[in-house]
């Protein structure tokens, strides 16, 4: 009878080898992963697809740009933090070679003020280990958000009718 047992270090290497070579091979799977981020309790949790994330990631927003591993972690968990009710939709999403495309629906409870939705688009790009190593999120953060504000919503349309058309 063989010994199949392993020490704490050998379990700790497998689970290394393991998620270093995690990565995204298909639309069907980045959608389940991506799906299940934002779950029907409304608080995002990310422990799953973060090993999807090369340690050289870069992401970009309309609010922010984050740089490593680490520090797009800790962006996620203020994500987190500051929302009570986080829930997002896939609409539509397509994949060709390592990049990623989709389109989404945000339904946010910020503490102060009522729920939001904001409408936006990402762009994945996989490095060779089909890692995410760029994300960039595309959305209409002002229109989307202050729609939602009592009073500065109207206020914030006629100011954009007015200068922009």
């Amino acid at each position: 009878m063989t010994n199949t047992a392993l020490t704490s270090t050998e379990t700790v290497d497998r689970v290394d080898r393991m998620e270093d070579s995690l990565g995204i091979t298909s639309l069907e799977q980045f959608v389940r992963l991506w799906s299940q981020t934002y779950n029907a309790q409304g608080k995002p949790d990310w422990t799953h697809i973060l090993p999807y994330y090369a340690e050289d990631i870069r992401f970009l927003d309309s609010v922010q740009e984050v740089r490593g591993f680490q520090e797009f972690k800790e962006m996620t968990e203020r994500l987190t933090r500051r929302s009570d009710d986080l829930r997002m939709r896939i609409l539509s999403a397509s994949m060709e070679g390592n990049l990623v495309f989709f389109e989404w629906e945000m339904t946010i409870l910020f503490r102060k003020t009522r729920t939001s939705v904001v409408h936006g688009a990402s762009r994945l790009t996989l490095n060779e280990q089909r890692k995410i190593i760029l994300q960039r999120d595309y959305y209409d953060l002002w229109g989307d958000i202050f729609d939602n504000i009592p009073r500065f919503g109207k206020i914030y349309r006629k100011f954009m009718r007015k200068v922009f058309g």
